[in-house]
Order: structure tokens, then C-alpha cells, then sequence
């Protein structure tokens, strides 16, 4: 199922002993267009700090009652790497970040997440295998990014993007601009983007419309817009999308299809069960 990430914000981060704090953001990465890390405000528990949580520790979010049970503890968190969620996250923070919890990395596969299509299949001890552990190259990059935030150095490698900062975003066409993000849409299961929310009210009487990211030429970060490979009328004339309502497989099929595009589910295997 699609959910949108507006509707995550506030979502109570539950600990394996106890409560972290409540979601303010997402942080997803620009190059697979996939949510890695959910922003935690940890509120006065840890007067105010804001923690990145994976997930790769996630059983999956609890929609009824607006809360996500995650795998690890409130101690974890606590000493877990101090990282600035308003500055631009490197890999090789990421790196240090990983390594404290015993995640391999999940950049540089063929999937997703490393190897495999959905987060947890990145847990130590999955499958019944034991905890996987940091690796000498891990644990060089580790140290590589400890070197470089001393110097100053580690910017040349962000892929890293706030949620937050793209809604907004200025939306271009290949005839011009058309509207601004409203919101993106997630998979539940594999935490991946599969359509950014577009809202056209700026440009005449609109709607919403959904792209999804294959369709995006790229995100032009200093004049905050987003380069669509659409025309304006194509857009104009594409099935509205309804935010109240859950979106039907026929309306992703049905959206395809306007756009002459074959859907991601067609390679995309679902979980079974």
C-alpha cells in the first residue's frame, strides 16, 4: 500500500524499553528514491536532540494507532553517533551511523537496499544468519568520515534529501511551470517513492496529479524546482488524484498508461504472506 509521508509526521517512535519521540521528517535518497531514515524529535528526553532512525530496525508502522516499533533501545539511541539533521548528510556519516548499529550499508547493490528489496532484510540475524558485522571497509569508511567531518570535507557525496525541504519545490515541465510538491507517496513495504504528489493549483483551476521519479529529469537544488520530462497539457489532462481516498492499483495502471509508461510493479516483486 501507498501512504503519503505528510501523514507520518508526529507518528510516536516506540523503542524495545520504551518511547524515543514522535517523527518530523524524512530523509530520502536522491538516487533510488527510496526513505532511509525517519527525523525523530526525542522532545525533553533528550532535551531536544533530533535522531535518525532506519528502517532497516522498523517492523513497519502501526497506521491504527499512528505509532512504528523499531528494534533497538532507548540506550542505543542515546549513544548512538550526534548527527546535524539540519546540514546535509554525507555517506560517510551515514558510514558512522551503520557501523554503530551493525547495519551493512545498503548503497552499492543491485536492490533497493544493497542486495535485497526491503529494509529489514538489512537487520542483523535476519533469516536466522548471525548479526552481521562491521566490515574492515565499513570500518575504514567509518573512519574516513570521522576524518573528513574534522576537516570539513565530507559534502562531495550528499545524497541524502529532507522531505520537508523538496514539499514546495517548484515544479517544471518541458514547456514550462506547472505547480509545486505537494507531498510523495510511499511504499509501506520497501520505503520507496513512488510518486511525488503535484499540485497544479498555481497554474490554472488544477489538481493533484502523481509523477513518479523515473519521470524527473532532476531537482535543480538552488533555485528549489523539480525538471519534469512531461509537457504541461499532458499533466493537465492526467487522472486526478484524490487525497483522501487510497489509490487502486487500476489508478496507477490507469496513470501509466495516460503517460504511455510501464509501471515499476511489472520488475517488482511483492512480498508473499
Amino acid at each position: 500500500m501507498l501512504r503519503n509521508t505528510n501523514d507520518l509526521k508526529d507518528y510516536a517512535i516506540h523503542a524495545t524499553d520504551g518511547n524515543i519521540g514522535s517523527v518530523e521528517d524524512c530523509f530520502f535518497d536522491d538516487e533510488m528514491w527510496t526513505v532511509r531514515y525517519l527525523v525523530v524529535d526525542t522532545g525533553s528526553w533528550l532535551t531536544g536532540r533530533k535522531v535518525l532512525i532506519s528502517p532497516i530496525s522498523m517492523a513497519g508502522p502501526n497506521w491504527g494507532d499512528r505509532t512504528i516499533p523499531v528494534s533497538i533501545t532507548k540506550e542505543q539511541v542515546t549513544n548512538s553517533p550526534d548527527i546535524d539533521t539540519h546540514m546535509p548528510v554525507s555517506r560517510q556519516l551515514e558510514s558512522r551511523y551503520l557501523g554503530f548499529y551493525g547495519y551493512p550499508s545498503y548503497w552499492g547493490g543491485s536492490s533497493l537496499w544493497a542486495s535485497g528489496l526491503y529494509p529489514g532484510m538489512l537487520m542483523p540475524g535476519y533469516g536466522g544468519l548471525d548479526p552481521i558485522p562491521v566490515t574492515l571497509s565499513q570500518q575504514t569508511e567509518i573512519e574516513l568520515g570521522a576524518d573528513a567531518e574534522n576537516r570539513g570535507a565530507e559534502r562531495a557525496d550528499i545524497h541524502l534529501r529532507s522531505c520537508n525541504e523538496v514539499k514546495d519545490y517548484h515544479i517544471h515541465a518541458k514547456d514550462g511551470e506547472l505547480g509545486h510538491v505537494e507531498g510523495f507517496l510511499l511504499d509501506e513495504e520497501t520505503w520507496a517513492i513512488r510518486y511525488i504528489v503535484v499540485n497544479t493549483s498555481n497554474w490554472w483551476l488544477g489538481h493533484l496529479v502523481l509523477v513518479a521519479p523515473e519521470w524527473i529529469d532532476e531537482i535543480r537544488w538552488l533555485d528549489r524546482t523539480v525538471a519534469i520530462n512531461l509537457t504541461r497539457q499532458s499533466i493537465q489532462d492526467a487522472p486526478p488524484y484524490d487525497a483522501d481516498a487510497e489509490l487502486s492499483r487500476e489508478q496507477e495502471i490507469a496513470i501509466h498508461q495516460h503517460y504511455d509508461r510501464t509501471g515499476y510493479w511489472i520488475s517488482t516483486p511483492t512480498r508473499e504472506g
